[in-house]
């Protein structure tokens, strides 16, 4: 596996995902599947970032790595 993420991209990759993982456990009881949902969201987005590896951009060909 190729890295293909840069570091800004890592940044906001973590950023997002902390806050999406945060909002899922926060709104669970009120709106499940959208947390659920929002949870699975987030930590794609972390295990992405601490990879250094984007599935998606590897189909379509990008690369934020410099």
């Amino acid at each position: 596996m190729i890295k293909n993420i840069g570091t800004v991209d890592k940044v906001i990759r973590i950023i997002v995902g902390l806050f999406l993982v945060y909002y899922a456990i926060m709104n669970y009881a009120d709106s499940m599947t959208l947390a659920i949902i929002a949870g699975i969201a987030g930590l794609i987005l972390l295990i992405t970032a601490f990879t250094g590896f984007c599935y998606l951009y590897k189909i379509f060909g990008i690369s934020t790595k410099k």
